[in-house]
């Protein structure tokens, strides 16, 4: 075998085969006695396991063998999987299943992936994305996806988690890939095949909290958590501890390394709840930085405080940590917008002024220590000074869509041409650009929170997600109740599968070209300019619902988009250097003759314009 073409990663946790034998660690550093466990439940054996001074348990043995079960016994308790099993025999509850990840011959071992500012992202769902639900049927939907123009697919988190179906953010062993979805050499043939076509992959992770169901280690390592600091989930995670931040560190370099991945997701930052310098964030940002140097790797974050240290840049313009945060405001102020909807955090977004879209297009984040209503307090920090492509930027993604009550997409709460006009200023701003399956060609149907929970919890979580939706407007009509979807119904998992049978009709056929001919405009237009987009270049002029922002690009280039997303004409004539407007290229408009009319000094209601020049187009920009 050539070595050169296998992958594998070390772990500090759980079994490591190579050909002396299998290393076997497991921390529990208030255990008395802890044993490996090997063989099936009819036969299985029991093995002593040895304690150091850290509290880790170690063993190396012959006893276990690639393919085969084996699992721990804690203080003579019950058998639990390895908490780093790479794949289990059965579920959560059973045991883990012993891998050799050498097993797997890579046939893009000399990828190098791709630099940052090409990425344009497609989030999809493992389960839902395809009729069969797994890794090796995306490989067949890969062609598509490199048509459309996508060249980065995100996969919401896989790690495997209680039961055959879920959004995969309730994952309980993390270093697992889901079995329903293909297991670990399915992975990697999915990742192989989207490297041989230029594609990206990127995976969501979960570092805040772990699922409800089949996690262990709270009953023999309660070090692992901290049982004073609580979080939506249950007891936060003891990042103060550090076997506990070499897990999580280790699990971001795991999949990088072992499955060739491009880039990481990390989930819900802000409810990491750090106790210790450095915070979680910057460290692991720091260990993926210094561990992979020969080709392109990619960290994005969510979080909701509008923070920045994160995503700064260096004096030279490369990525010291993360290289984008998922911009929400840009999100929320699009959605209301395009729908008049003010419920929930969207009561802190204006439905009649293009000012907070124009502030997230030019300078990143809308609350940059602005008070917000929705949270009674001031949010945010400045963010003028970094460049577009710190920010990911989306009109729906999973949370936007499945955390409705009954699933709605964009497409059907918004008229056509509002929906036309946001995603062609998704698509072909600075920022980096994120869509969720099925959007480029338009796609209705809903996506809705499912799981697979069973017994209490299973009735749990149904009563939970009725409650949480009553005082919402989609159940001021008595009777929606009776028809809300149950999230551990399998019906509500089946009909969030994506229907591709949508694109043979006319109008998903449409929306699916104009997808790719926005995108064709980024790559042949935009993306050679991107990388040398610095900090300060946003500049917006705003009336009512229109709007124009420039950026300054590579090459000396400035990057213009005049934004109609109203009924009326705007008039710009008055602050437009129509000579400079005259030299414009034009790189996208909706409507043909747009750009001959903004040389008039007027854009047409529900009008986007997209042009490059050598100086700014109107006179009177400001970047407040």
């Amino acid at each position: 075998m050539d070595c050169s073409k296998t992958f594998s990663f070390k772990t500090s946790w759980g079994a490591n085969y190579d050909e002396t034998g299998t290393s076997c660690r497991l921390w529990a550093p208030g255990a008395t006695h802890v044993e490996l466990v090997t063989g099936e439940t009819e036969a299985q054996h029991f093995w002593p396991m040895q304690k150091d001074e850290g509290g880790w348990w170690q063993l190396i043995s012959d006893k276990v063998q690639p393919g085969s079960p084996y699992g721990f016994r804690v203080d003579g308790g019950n058998i639990v999987p390895d908490p780093a099993a790479r794949e289990q025999m059965s579920g959560v509850h059973g045991l883990s299943k012993l891998v050799d990840p050498r097993r797997y011959e890579w046939q893009t071992a000399d990828w190098k992936g791709r630099p940052w500012h090409e990425t344009v992202s497609y989030e999809l769902h493992t389960g839902t994305f395809t009729t069969e639900g797994t890794f090796e049927a995306i490989i067949g939907k890969l062609d598509h996806l490199k048509r459309t123009g996508v060249t980065a697919i995100e996969l919401l988190p896989i790690a495997q988690f209680s039961g055959e179906r879920g959004w995969g953010y309730d994952g309980v062993l993390l270093y697992c890939p889901h079995r329903a979805y293909g297991g670990s050499e399915g992975l990697k043939r999915f990742v192989d095949a989207a490297h041989a076509r230029g594609l990206m992959v990127f995976l969501d992770v979960v570092y805040n909290h772990f699922g409800p169901d089949g996690n262990y280690l709270h009953s023999y390592v309660p070090e692992f958590f901290h049982q004073d600091i609580h979080t939506p989930w249950g007891s936060a995670i003891a990042y103060d501890m550090e076997p506990v931040r070499q897990f999580m560190i280790e699990n971001a370099l795991f999949w990088l390394e072992e499955y060739r991945l491009d880039g990481l997701r990390l989930d819900a930052v802000d409810s990491i709840k750090d106790t210790i310098d450095p915070p979680l964030v910057k460290e692991l940002a720091t260990r993926v930085r210094e561990a992979i140097t020969d080709r392109h790797v990619h960290i994005t974050t969510e979080d909701d405080r509008n923070i920045t240290w994160h995503i700064e840049r260096a004096a030279d313009g490369s990525i010291p940590l993360v290289s984008g945060e998922w911009n929400d405001d840009f999100h929320h102020t699009a959605h209301v917008m395009a729908t008049n909807e003010q419920e929930s955090y969207y009561q802190d977004y204006d439905t009649q002024s293009a000012e907070q879209m124009a502030r997230a297009l030019a300078t990143g984040f809308v609350f940059q220590g602005h008070h917000s209503r929705y949270r009674d307090k001031n949010v945010g920090s400045a963010s003028a000074s970094l460049p577009p492509t710190a920010f990911v930027h989306f009109i729906q993604n999973h949370d936007q869509i499945g955390n409705r009550a009954f699933g709605d997409r964009l497409r059907s709460l918004c008229s056509a041409r509002a929906y036309d006009c946001l995603q062609a200023i998704l698509l072909l701003s600075p920022q980096i650009p994120l869509m969720f399956q099925g959007e480029e060609f338009g796609d209705t149907n809903s996506f809705c929170f499912f799981t697979d929970f069973h017994g209490e919890l299973g009735r749990a979580v149904s009563k939970g997600r009725k409650e949480e939706f009553r005082g919402f407007s989609a159940f001021e009509d008595e009777h929606a109740i009776d028809v809300f979807p149950d999230p551990n119904d399998e019906a509500t998992f089946l009909d969030s599968k994506l229907d591709w049978t949508q694109m043979r009709r006319p109008i998903q056929r449409r929306r699916l070209q104009v997808t790719q001919e926005l995108l064709q405009a980024r790559h042949k237009k935009l993306m050679p300019l991107l990388e040398a987009a610095s900090g300060e270049c946003g500049a917006a002029l705003v009336e009512e619902r229109a709007f124009a922002v420039a950026w300054q690009l590579g090459d000396g280039k400035v990057y213009h988009l005049f934004a109609n997303l109203g009924d009326r004409t705007w008039t710009v004539n008055d602050r437009a250097h129509v000579q400079e407007i005259k030299r414009a290229e034009l790189v996208y408009s909706n409507h043909r003759a747009a750009l001959e009319e903004l040389k008039q000094g007027v854009v047409p209601a529900w009008t986007i314009v997209f042009c490059l020049a050598e100086a700014p187009l109107i006179a009177a920009f400001t970047n407040e």
